[in-house]
């Protein structure tokens, strides 16, 4: 099993979300996050005064896949979040040892 965590703008939440269901891909956490790699933040106004914003807002969508379905939730978040400019975002691949589903103790891929 993999754990894929995607950084994506706000506006594309809702287009993975979607592609990845479509591709039978169910189940994710999502959180608002804050940071900034090359697109380095940006400037903006305020009664006249700009100022400097350092981190750009983003959303970290997680989800959890067998290693069967890698190759396609990858496909999927990259054709769903891509605009063509920078700030896209990045998808960060880790192995999982074990999952537990807390309600029925499941553990492996049955838990997921």
């Amino acid at each position: 099993m993999k754990k894929l965590e995607a950084i994506v703008r706000h506006f594309k939440l809702e287009d993975v979300k979607n592609a990845l269901t479509a591709k039978g891909i169910s189940g994710m956490t999502i959180t608002e996050v804050r940071g900034f790699g090359r697109q380095k933040g940006h400037t903006e106004t305020y009664r006249g005064t700009e100022y400097q914003v350092d981190f750009v807002p983003k959303v970290k969508i997680e989800v959890v896949v067998d290693d069967a379905k890698v190759q396609t939730a990858l496909d999927t978040i990259v054709k769903a979040a891509h605009t063509g400019q920078i700030g896209d975002g990045k998808i960060f691949v880790s192995s999982l040892s074990d999952v537990v589903r807390i309600r029925t103790g499941e553990t492996g891929a049955e838990a997921v």
